[in-house]
């Protein structure tokens, strides 16, 4: 804590006089001579003791603070210590408990994947480090939570690809195995029906009014859904807009190893919302409910979220959990609390009545 002679009792105006003097600091003025301060310009013997002891006395109270507070930290550095070893405890217990253990159709686990096309280029990773190496790294994505392991229920569609998901139905918690997925389970051959040709115009209109441009990412919507292609030529005023997976009619190469199994209930929620977009960083701004009895799991929508339109959110989530831990929930309520706004007080007495009063006032003087 930093202390200035101005937070000694009885320093005042004395304080300019004290730093003429080379007492600049409350250390200083505690180790000072009295009969030094005497031959000061408006210091009395009795003012001299009075502010030596008061600084002695600042500096003592602040230290023994300051020792408190340092107590204080180390106490709860070592309960985090030791929470974190506790952890680490059980995550080894864990390990050692599932090592070469196989698989079971419905656990729920995490992998890490690395996936490369035919021709080495790394397009997905699991881990920040990995994609710095790769020289993929985005800060945006990194915020997002995408660097992370890939929760996935063993045997079940719509978490990876028909390879992927018939290879982990195989495989040990922590074996590590490199495998090669044709088109026809990776991504799907290439589908000339999925090639569109758009003029320049209504590309435009369709686009914000802006130019095409070679390899960009473009949406369209048709009949409710929502298409994603990529602009791949632009030619005789046309647009050339392929829908087409960017990895369609490529066999991709991956690199895998399950590295846990999460059987926590509450965590389960957790990688069910994070599956679902919500930034791993803002999952436990949600409130979480189970009613047992019922199979009822509520969620509090948090404040940030109320004005953001998450109804494929909710519902993806919902149906998810319904059908993926369907011995533990029935049903899924999404809460939002939308608190008062304080109006602001009306005043007692408006300004125009103040003003009518005042007249009245000045009419009686008056006629007085």
């Amino acid at each position: 804590m930093s202390l200035n002679l101005s937070d000694v009792k009885g320093v005042g105006k004395k304080e300019d006089t004290l730093k003429e003097a080379g007492i600049d600091s409350v250390e200083k003025l505690a180790n000072a001579n009295v009969e030094d301060l005497i031959s000061l310009k408006g210091i009395g013997k009795a003012t001299a003791e009075k502010i030596v002891e008061n600084a002695k006395n600042l500096l003592n109270e602040t230290t023994k603070d300051d020792s408190t507070a340092t107590i204080q930290e180390e106490a709860i550095e070592k309960k985090e210590e030791e929470k974190a070893q506790e952890e680490l405890k059980k995550l080894e217990e864990k390990k050692r408990k599932l090592q070469n253990k196989k698989v079971e159709e419905g656990d729920f686990v995490l992998i890490e994947i690395t996936g490369r096309t035919q021709k080495g280029t790394i397009f997905r990773v699991s881990s920040e480090e990995d994609a710095k190496k790769a020289g993929i790294y985005d800060e945006n994505k990194a915020k997002q939570g995408m660097y992370t392991p890939e929760f996935v229920i063993v045997g079940k569609p719509g978490f990876l690809n028909e390879g992927l998901t018939e290879t982990i139905k195989e495989m040990n918690f922590f074996e590590k195995k490199s495998v090669r997925i044709p088109p026809t389970k990776a991504y799907g051959k290439r589908d000339p029906q999925k090639i569109e040709r758009i003029g320049i115009a209504k590309f435009r209109r369709l686009n914000e009014g802006k130019n095409p441009e070679i390899g960009q990412e473009f949406v369209k919507k048709s009949q409710g859904q929502m298409q994603r292609g990529t602009v791949t030529n632009v030619m005789q005023g046309r647009v050339i807009v392929d829908y087409n997976h960017p990895l369609a009619g490529q066999s991709v190469d991956y690199n895998l190893e399950i590295t846990d199994k999460i059987e926590d209930f509450n965590e389960k929620i957790e990688y069910f919302m994070i599956n679902k977009g919500i930034p791993s960083e803002n999952v436990s701004d949600f409130q979480v409910s189970y009613i047992p009895k019922s199979k009822t799991l509520e969620l509090t929508i948090p404040k940030m979220f109320l004005f953001q339109n998450l109804t494929y959110l909710k519902f993806g989530l919902a149906m998810d959990l319904q059908t993926h831990m369907v011995d533990e929930i029935d049903d899924v309520k999404f809460i939002e609390v939308f608190e008062k706004i304080p109006l602001p007080t009306i005043p007692s007495e408006s300004v125009m009545q103040k003003v009518e009063d005042f007249n009245k006032e000045e009419e009686k003087e008056e006629e007085n």
